[in-house]
């Protein structure tokens, strides 16, 4: 393998795991954090909106950056961004401000889509037959600083108090020095001469035209972010209000990011061996038995805890089968504008599903929100049914 290939992967896997940790804070503290400023659970499923809605929104303009000028750019300038929305964070918590707390979340969201910009980058260079392998392995980095991310949550407390700094924003001192770290490993990394993919307006505007499958595709990748999001947002506080502490909630959070991330390259290789689609479906399956477990048997916190593990399976193998679908059905000029796409449609869908999850849980309850999740997996199963249908009218042709 090309020295300069070997230093881009390395560089992408070093990445996802300073801006797990940096994300992990956000995705298990923010939620309260914002619960605490307005003084109202509903503001828990803001946090993960804004968040994910920042990620969405930097989706497609990273995308154009990276045809224009390169990964390299696209990737540190996200981290940069991020960076600055911990910072705000901090600053909001300190002068109560919901407004700007929301403002630091959907700054540190583009983080995210740094995140899945990077899983699409390693299959710049990547052989056909390896590409979800590949993009599993640097899906899979992201395991060691998410999990260890919201594990520092409770010493970020301490620390914070002791500084006197406002309440429960310590812990965004990590999410801070992480993505630091994430925007000088992705410049320096790739350096100034990576062979990086860049393409010309010219080239978009005359490829071929797409596989009738690939919106179908993005939208089961989205509908599967969405029951994630819906979910996960409101554990934290559903577990507070029960009478856990954060260290243990996010405990509970830190290994549903682990079921998300750790066995990822598992589910790459199987989308590699077997095929993308049986993939998918099976993490359609292992959704609806986490979404079982956590309507049914939402006053047991051990029960819970198994539902967002559960969640966190299911989610990966809807996403690394879907994005290497993806990346499958989309090669040629075109194929960074459909990532971006992809990845702006996922983040969208769990930002709407963070939107709603407040709601739902003071109309329904926690139970309630995971038994209206359900129609996410039923939505998502109807289209595998047509994607299939779809691939093999494609392969006849």
């Amino acid at each position: 393998m090309d020295p300069e290939v070997r230093r881009i992967r390395r560089a992408l896997i070093a990445g996802q795991i300073f801006a797990g940790v940096g994300l992990g804070t956000a995705i298990s503290v923010g939620s309260l954090l914002a619960a605490h400023v307005a003084g109202g659970e509903s503001a828990a499923g803001l946090a993960a909106t804004m968040s994910t809605l920042g990620s969405a929104v930097a989706a497609i303009p990273l995308a154009r950056l990276a045809m224009q000028r390169g990964r390299r750019r696209a990737l540190t300038l996200g981290a940069t961004i991020s960076t600055l929305g911990g910072i705000l964070i901090i600053v909001a918590g300190g002068l109560m401000s919901l407004p700007l707390v929301l403002l630091g979340l959907l700054g540190l969201g583009v983080g995210g889509a740094v995140n899945l910009q990077a899983r699409f980058a390693v299959t710049d260079f990547s052989a056909p037959e390896n590409r979800g392998r590949d993009l599993s392995m640097v899906v899979w980095a992201t395991t060691v600083g998410a999990i260890v991310g919201p594990n520092l949550n409770g010493v970020g407390v301490l620390i914070g108090d002791s500084l006197g700094m406002p309440e429960l924003t310590g812990p965004f001192l990590f999410t801070v020095a992480a993505q630091i770290a994430a925007a000088a490993t992705y410049w320096w990394g790739f350096g100034p001469n990576v062979p990086t993919v860049t393409v010309s307006p010219s080239a978009i505007a005359s490829a071929a035209k797409l596989s009738r499958a690939v919106p179908l595709a993005i939208a089961v990748i989205g509908l599967g972010h969405a029951t994630m999001v819906a979910v996960m947002a409101m554990t934290p506080v559903h577990l507070v209000h029960g009478g856990a502490s954060v260290a243990e909630s996010s405990f509970v959070i830190s290994l549903h990011v682990a079921g998300m991330y750790a066995l990822s390259p598992v589910f790459g290789i199987l989308s590699d061996k077997i095929g993308r689609i049986p993939v998918i479906i099976l993490g359609q399956v292992v959704l609806a038995i986490s979404l079982a477990m956590t309507a049914f048997m939402a006053m047991d916190t051990t029960a819970v805890t198994i539902g967002l593990i559960l969640l966190g399976l299911g989610w990966s193998a809807n996403t690394v089968a879907g994005s290497a679908l993806i990346g499958e059905l989309s090669q040629g000029p075109k194929r960074l504008r459909t990532q971006g796409r992809s990845d702006s449609v996922m983040s969208a869908s769990g930002a709407l599903a963070g939107l709603l999850a407040g709601p739902a849980v003071m109309f329904l309850g926690y139970p309630g929100l995971s038994i209206a999740s359900f129609a996410f997996v039923g939505s998502a199963s109807a289209l595998i049914a047509l994607i299939a249908v779809l691939r093999a009218r494609e392969t006849a042709e």
